[in-house]
């Protein structure tokens, strides 16, 4: 078996994440954890300069199946600050999330078995491995994530980069993985395009510039959510490694036109040109849906 490539460690971490969320019971606790525990220290450290645009598209959905989020990666809270978007906004259609995760941190050691459940309830999963050898674990992975992908009401976040792009230019991209694109032929979800730009890798750091009277016109945090991608002439092909690169290509595309309209959205910002009354800003009078409210 592929298991019997894992320490006891590991093996007891993969155990606990497939637990938590191939369960109902524990992934509809994990659920609430995530949206009144997680989120109730996220936002005061991060929602008063995060500006958001194009989220109402993904409010409207009414999924019949699984919707994928792709997104660029620059910081390890990339998610947290999207789930933070999501939950704010009110995106009634999603019941469970899934954040499949490199598991040299997160499953191969305490620190990270920690990190994962006391911050996020075990929702990074599942662990992909970066050893060659471990390749049947990837492979069980996907088969399971494809899984999660065709139940309505599944959101699952990845980046098609696959690492954080450590650069000096957040413009700039590593190049796309052809897993995700494998994931999305296979599974045949909804895919949702996103960028993000704005955070760093220190987490005090960027809950200073949160409070900081300036942070909205000098470092704002923004996400900006696109259509549906449409992939149907790629699905229409023999499965193969080469249109898994192309589809992930295709994705990362899309996510690179969007960056465009943050660039305009940083530089208004920067001018001044965005008020606090903007229903983009996350604690904007209208930022918040209240919890009964419909999408329109």
């Amino acid at each position: 078996m592929a298991e019997d490539q894992l320490s006891r460690f590991e093996r007891w971490a993969v155990t606990l994440g497939r637990f938590t969320n191939e369960r109902p019971v524990p992934k509809r606790l994990q659920e609430r954890f995530l949206r009144y525990v997680t989120y109730s220290w996220v936002r005061p450290t991060l929602a008063r300069r995060m500006l958001v645009d194009g989220l109402d598209r993904v409010a409207a959905l009414r999924p019949d199946r699984g919707v994928l989020l792709v997104a660029n990666h620059r910081s390890f809270f990339d998610q947290y600050a999207l789930l933070l978007a999501l939950y704010a906004r009110r995106v009634a259609w999603i019941e469970r999330m899934y954040f499949p995760v490199r598991a040299n941190f997160f499953y191969e050691h305490p620190l990270g078995v920690l990190v994962n459940f006391a911050i996020g309830a075990g929702s990074m999963y599942p662990p992909i491995f970066r050893q060659s050898e471990r390749s049947a674990l990837n492979d069980d992975a996907l088969d399971r994530v494809i899984k999660f992908l065709r139940e309505p009401g599944t959101l699952v976040g990845v980046h098609p980069e696959g690492t954080r792009g450590k650069g000096p230019d957040p413009y700039q991209f590593l190049p796309a993985q052809p897993g995700i694109g494998k994931m999305a032929l296979l599974a045949q979800p909804i895919v949702i395009p996103c960028f993000i730009n704005g955070l760093s890798n220190n987490f005090v750091s960027d809950v200073k510039i949160n409070y900081q009277p300036a942070a909205r016109r000098q470092q704002p945090c923004i996400a900006v959510f696109g259509a549906p991608l449409d992939y149907g002439d790629l699905m229409a092909s023999k499965p193969r490694p080469a249109l898994y690169k192309k589809t992930s290509d295709r994705f990362m595309a899309a996510i690179a036109a969007l960056s465009v309209r943050e660039r305009e959205l940083r530089a208004a910002c920067q001018r001044g040109e965005v008020p606090d009354d903007h229903p983009g800003w996350l604690t904007s009078p209208a930022g918040e849906l209240p919890a009964t409210a419909e999408p329109s």
